[in-house]
């Protein structure tokens, strides 16, 4: 139907074949595998409907099936028959492959359709802005005539090309460029153009590569670009036209169909062999470490690792691409990719964006965070380079909110980071010592199965019947608690580190938990079993996997209960958390006799010196340049944010109890709001986000004026280059064999017991 309405096919010739078979003048079978047939055969038929029609071939008809189409669907096809198809957009078969997919496998290959729009960003500044500068700064015949011979030999890779969508953009692009070289070389060496159009070839679709493991996506990909020529070719003829330029360029025809069997393969990129190019695009699939597991099975990623081993295995699948691709391109190439937004955070920017900047990449243009308008639930990143230097400002990009429609930040760099980020580059601060060896931060309680939890009446009746449940119930604080409730809504059963013996003796609980959690144990043993078949069939046994196994061996206990955790906290009155994933800077203290929960960093510090420090704008700084995200929001890490933070190293008494007073007033306003206006921590944080005047701004600044004096600093000076500073200075110490100060209250304020007040989130009681 497009080639009938792109004059590629006599006109009326295949609408005319349906409606016959439609009114059952003849077989589909004879009529349609006819035409089809005739496509693909270089003599013209000597008679008959097929006279006119021309050869096709490239590949798409080599085999021909005809079949027998029903009545229901000869309608569906009449009817088709009747739209324009002359304004059929080529991108429409990205559509085609995700609705062609299982939502399971779509989340397995983490295939994505891209809009054409979030393409641009990658194809602008990757191929036509480096193009269009090179042919604005040529002027003499002998440039021009270099670039018309670069421009017809570029090509370009797509290693994860799905339906084509990112081949199809840039091929349309690379046409768009050659027309305006063949337009200047024209407007200046008019007697020339033809002479250089007739000496070589024009731009075609064989420049375009493309690789997938699937095979139905790679067929499409072909047929994208198919399209994509003859649309390509009729906005070249109207272009020149339209600037009275007439040109041979019916070298250039769109019949036959180039054959793109050899630069458009199904092939696994992260192992196959690939074609040497200049630029590389596209969208690797989106999948966390975890998800790629899961997803492509652990016999698949333990060869990917293999052949990757310098990517840390932690990183996102997506890293690997954006490895390979770098090491790839020749000097001077250019990639843009689109990636999750975790590719500038921790191991993932290590195994990428880290690589590329230190073995000779310039990030060029970059898409900090934007909001994926697809279906998968993420923020992206799009990252565009060269491998090479690149001169003059850079564009870094940054979508403001959560949703499509949000706002962007746009910021002129004279360099892109690989935290994508415009602030001090803090990357390359170090774990230190002192911070290490505190034991003041920690992931709470890791339950493994919902059936260790129960709500408070549960564990009320419980305690009614068996008085010594007490021993073993306690109230089990999560993140969300402390944002909305403000308090522990369940309690957990944490026999730790009692043996399977005396947990029986708390009966109705251990009856509980055997039926609740034992079978799930169970199940998921069987399945690391299989697994282990899967990925160690020839290696010795000591290297399987025994996560689940280990569980079931303690099936009674909380999977990860924190010995070490819950034995420091039993000597506090209180402790410092925060929501390990968070978008707001919100600390709370906590009653000691609460279990914080996996959903919590924990941090056993009793002082409000210490939750002034961790509350302070000066540590969120911090923590926002330096942790991993989850969808749009901050992740804690103890490894990449705590461990790094660099604590006042010589506060004084009067400058630590202003800390504190401030952190006890924060706190004591807290508490007022919520109460007079029936407000969760959430819903009061977010209303400071808005413009104008507001107590809690004021109460923070005061707070954040005391930390910064704390540390001696200023309040103009850029907070994460002092922080860096300090880090490397106290690194540089430590080195030395010397020791800084670390978390919690400096030497001058132990001793004074004000700094440890009373008000906290309290536990309930049974």
């Amino acid at each position: 139907m497009f080639a009938e309405a792109m004059d590629l096919l006599p006109r009326g010739l295949f609408t005319g074949l349906v409606a016959d078979c439609r009114e059952r003048k003849a077989s589909s079978y004879d009529l349609l595998g006819g035409l089809f047939r005739q496509m693909n055969t270089p003599a013209a038929a000597r008679g008959g409907r097929d006279k006119k029609v021309p050869c096709f071939k490239g590949a798409l008809f080599d085999v021909i099936d005809p079949i027998e189409l029903n009545a229901l669907e000869l309608e569906s096809l009449s009817q088709a028959t009747e739209e324009d198809w002359s304004r059929i957009n080529p991108a429409i078969f990205g559509t085609l492959l995700q609705a062609s997919m299982t939502a399971q496998d779509r989340h397995r290959r983490g295939a994505h359709y891209t809009r054409e729009v979030d393409i641009e960003r990658v194809i602008l500044p990757t191929v036509v802005r480096p193009w269009r500068e090179r042919i604005a700064a040529a002027s003499t015949l002998r440039e021009l005539r270099e670039l018309r011979s670069a421009l017809v030999s570029f090509k370009v890779l797509d290693p994860a090309c799905g339906s084509g969508n990112f081949l199809y953009v840039a091929y349309r692009a690379l046409k768009r460029l050659e027309i305006e070289l063949l337009q200047k070389i024209h407007e200046r060496f008019p007697d020339e153009t033809r002479r250089i159009v007739e000496a070589s070839t024009l731009v075609n679709t064989r420049q375009l590569h493309g690789i997938d493991t699937d095979p139905f996506a790679v067929e499409l990909a072909k047929v994208t670009l198919v399209l994509a020529n003859k649309l390509a070719l009729d906005e070249a003829h109207h272009a020149l036209d339209a600037a009275g330029i007439t040109l041979p360029l019916d070298v250039d025809v769109a019949l036959p169909f180039n054959n793109l069997d050899e630069t458009v393969r199904k092939d696994d990129a992260l192992f196959c062999t690939w074609p040497k190019v200049d630029a590389i695009i596209g969208n690797p699939p989106f999948q966390s470490k975890n998800k790629a597991q899961d997803e492509l099975g652990p016999a698949y990623m333990k060869q990917v690792r293999q052949r990757y081993p310098e990517v840390p295995g932690r990183a996102d699948y997506c890293v690997y691409w954006f490895r390979r691709a770098h090491d790839e391109l020749p000097p001077g190439g250019r990639a843009g990719l689109v990636g999750t937004k975790t590719i500038s955070q921790n191991y993932s920017r290590e195994g990428g964006l880290d690589h590329i900047v230190r073995t000779g990449g310039t990030i060029t243009e970059a898409v900090a965070k934007q909001v994926w308008p697809g279906e998968a639930v993420v923020h992206v990143s799009i990252v565009n380079w060269v491998k090479g230097d690149a001169p003059g400002k850079k564009n870094l990009f940054t979508q403001l909110g959560d949703q499509i429609s949000s706002p962007w930040k746009l910021e002129e760099v004279e360099r892109i980071q690989p935290a994508l980020s415009a602030e001090t580059d803090v990357t390359g601060a170090k774990a230190l010592r002192v911070n290490t060896d505190a034991g003041a931060c920690y992931q709470g309680q890791t339950h493994g199965h919902e059936g260790f939890l129960i709500d408070p009446d549960k564990a009320r009746e419980e305690v009614a019947r068996q008085p010594k449940s007490r021993e073993v119930l306690f109230p089990y604080l999560t993140g969300d608690d402390i944002l909305t409730s403000g308090a522990p809504r369940r309690y957990v059963i944490d026999f730790h580190p009692r043996g399977m013996v005396e947990a029986q003796t708390y009966r109705r609980l251990f009856d509980h938990v055997r039926a609740a959690v034992l079978p799930s144990r169970t199940e998921a043993l069987r399945k690391e079993i299989e697994r282990n078949q899967e990925v160690h069939r020839s290696e010795a046994a000591a290297h399987v996997n025994v996560h689940h196994a280990n569980f079931l061996k303690r099936w009674w206990l909380l999977s990860y209960p924190r010995e070490e955790l819950i034995t420091i906290l039993s000597g506090l009155p209180r402790y410092i958390a925060c929501s390990r994933v968070t978008k707001r800077p919100i600390f709370e203290v906590v009653s000691s006799a609460i279990r914080p929960s996996d959903a919590l960093s924990v941090f056993p510090l009793a002082d409000d010196y210490s939750f002034g420090l961790l509350q302070s704008g000066v540590h969120w700084a911090w923590f926002k340049a330096r942790c991993s995200t989850l969808k749009g929001d901050w992740r804690y890490t103890s490894s990449t944010v705590f461990d790094s933070f660099p604590w006042p190293q010589a506060p004084t008494l009067a400058q630590a109890k202003a800390v504190a007073k401030a952190s006890v007033a924060l706190r004591a306003l807290r508490r007022g709001i919520m109460a007079e206006h029936g407000m969760s921590l959430r819903q009061l944080y977010t209303t400071i986000e808005l413009p104008g005047q507001h107590p809690l701004k004021d109460a923070h600044a005061t707070l954040d004026r005391a930390v910064r004096a704390a540390y001696g600093m200023n309040a103009e000076q850029d907070a994460l280059a002092f922080l860096l500073a300090q880090n490397e200075a106290l690194t540089a110490r430590e080195q030395a064999g010397e020791a800084g100060l670390g978390p919690g209250l400096p030497p001058c304020a132990k001793g004074h017991g004000a700094f440890v007040t009373a008000d906290c989130i309290p536990a309930p009681t049974l």
